[in-house]
């Protein structure tokens, strides 16, 4: 037995895999789809592992039974097919019966013989949830058939659902590519100097982000190398105590008394030389330096005739704000309006002649004249 070669086979799209032993009689490739015995009856299942390493509970692993057919994969199609009712049938009766009020149906598994089928519910939040009695009373609807319940956890019913990640990522990791879920800790995120905010550091299930798990060793193995926090050690500046680790950037923030924090690397601690900074590159200024030049302001708004009215009461305000800010300029060409008609009258009367009549400005601003006598 233990010169068979160990393969993993995968159940469940982006599942975990299981070890089996590979007959020495059967030449498999990933992808293949094979036949197992397994603690749930019979199973079909994709071959996604070749050469796994050796476990430690050698008792309870299972060999591979058979390479599936393609009147297997026919079979496999429609057990699915028949997973997605029994889904349905569930999720029905669950509303129908306010007992198992909060119980959420995920999903449904039947093993590749059709006699046993296994429920998985959601039931965190209904402590009174009775198992025994939901079987009972479920059982009925599928005939011929052993039924079993399994609990999904949030990060389980995560995984199912899919969707949206917390920090924006289309499709959740574990949605993706995570087949099992790892252990997170507080301390990974005290670790890696995130914010211990709630909202931070927790994902759409309500519990710590898988991906705090990512980079945890990283950090660890760095973390080992640099003084610890609160530590107080020599410096090239002078003793001082740690008061932040950058593993990161492989170097300590030191609060020296004489100078205040000093952000230091590992290489200079060791060395106990400080390393010269580099020279800042100026920044030169790219602007093309235009040449002065009048500018003429030109107007696209369409002047508006003597005796066109505006069409609505918001118009007409529109025109009076205009009027207001343009008021100086036409008072000044008013009052030189004034002063000519004046001249003119003047000369009149010294020949003797009638007073000419002046054309009324009809344009609607303050202190301009009634007439072209400026009366």
């Amino acid at each position: 037995m233990s010169e068979q070669t160990l393969i993993g086979v995968q159940f469940r799209a982006i599942g975990k895999s299981y070890i089996f032993y590979l007959p020495e009689e059967l030449q498999v490739e990933i992808g293949d789809y094979v036949i197992v015995n397994t603690t749930r009856g019979k199973q079909i299942g994709k071959v996604t592992h070749l050469n796994m390493p050796v476990p430690e509970n050698l008792q309870e692993i299972q060999t591979v039974e058979r390479l599936a057919t393609s009147k297997d994969l026919i079979l496999r199609d429609m057990i699915k097919q028949k997973e997605a009712e029994a889904v349905e049938m569930t999720r029905r009766f669950l509303d129908g019966n306010e007992t198992y009020a909060g119980v959420k149906a995920m999903d449904a598994e039947y093993s590749f013989d059709s006699a046993k089928l296994t429920l998985y519910l959601s039931y965190d939040n209904v402590p009174d949830f009775n198992m025994r009695n939901f079987i009972r009373e479920a059982a009925p609807m599928f005939e011929d058939t052993r039924v079993d319940i399994r609990q999904v956890g949030p990060r389980d019913m995560a995984k199912e659902l899919a969707g949206l990640g917390a920090c924006g990522i289309e499709k959740r990791c574990c949605s993706r590519f995570l087949t099992e879920f790892s252990s997170i800790s507080i301390r990974m995120a005290k670790s890696q100097n995130v914010s211990l905010t709630p909202s931070e550091i927790t994902g759409i299930c309500g519990r710590l982000r898988c991906c705090m798990a990512y980079e945890h060793e990283n950090y660890e193995e760095a973390r080992k190398l640099l003084p610890k926090l609160k530590k107080v050690i020599q410096t090239p500046l002078g003793e001082g105590k740690v008061v932040q680790v950058l593993p990161l950037s492989d170097s300590v923030v030191v609060d020296i008394p004489e100078l205040g924090p000093r952000e230091i690397k590992r290489s200079e601690l060791e060395s106990g030389k400080m390393e010269e900074k580099k020279p800042v590159v100026p920044i030169y200024d790219v602007s093309v330096n235009e040449p002065d030049a009048d500018v003429e302001v030109i107007s696209l708004t369409s002047e508006k005739k003597p005796g066109e009215r505006f069409g609505s009461q918001q118009a007409r305000g529109r025109n009076r704000n205009d009027n207001s800010k343009q008021g100086y300029r036409h008072d000044k060409q008013t009052q030189k309006n004034i002063i000519i008609a004046e001249e003119q009258n003047h000369k009149y009367k010294a020949r003797g002649k009638p007073r000419s009549s002046v054309k009324r400005d009809r344009r609607p601003y303050k202190n301009q004249p009634k007439d072209g006598n400026g009366s």
